[in-house]
């Protein structure tokens, strides 16, 4: 189960405002490509799932995320993923040809394919959008700050993963109001809202 903290922040600039006061706590920045598939008849989506190709950094690797049963209530985002890593150019190839989904030897792919019973149809291609994480080091918690980039507009938001996500939302909460940035609890995953084709 992973379990995170997502807060919405309204625009550019208190993205660039926040970016900035977290500078000295920068550790990484990675440039995501997310692409997502379903089974042909929906088998996925209908138990409330989804499989994600996340390429990072221009295919310096990719990892597949099989994600199920996601919710998120107040700020807190609680999803079952499994994940492992696949070789970037094999990605390639199946968002190309999904068809090649159902050859491909990896576990995660595996249990899409046994455990939804996606069928003779295979995997479809839904298509996807680009993020920009810029990751920190802040007061021992890893935090990510999202630029996320729709056909239909931008979303901005910061994430952090926790075992304790109330304490965490607090000293977040309590540092953005600090420094006067406005923020809203995450109401949608961001496949959730690349689905609906709005921004929220």
């Amino acid at each position: 189960m992973e379990i995170e903290v997502k807060l919405r922040l309204p625009d550019s600039a208190s993205h660039q405002t926040l970016s900035s006061l977290l500078s000295p706590f920068h550790l990484k920045t990675h440039r995501q490509e997310n692409i997502f598939f379903d089974g042909a008849a929906n088998e996925l989506s209908s138990k409330r799932a989804v499989l994600r190709f996340r390429f990072y950094d221009n295919d310096a690797s990719c990892v597949v995320s099989l994600k199920g049963k996601a919710v998120i209530v107040n700020g807190v985002s609680r999803v079952e993923e499994d994940e492992e890593e696949l070789d970037p150019s094999v990605g390639r190839a199946c968002v190309e040809d999904p068809m090649k989904l159902s050859s491909v030897d990896l576990r995660v792919l595996k249990r899409a394919r046994d455990e939804f019973g996606v069928g003779e149809g295979g995997f479809v291609c839904l298509g996807g959008f680009d993020n920009v994480r810029d990751v920190y080091d802040w007061k021992g918690l890893k935090l990510e700050l999202d630029e996320t980039k729709y056909e239909f507009g931008t979303c901005y938001e910061i994430e952090c993963e926790s075992t304790d996500p109330e304490k965490v939302k607090s000293l977040l909460e309590e540092f953005l109001k600090e420094n006067k940035i406005s923020y809203s609890y995450s109401e949608a995953s961001k496949f959730a809202i690349f689905r609906s084709g709005n921004l929220p």
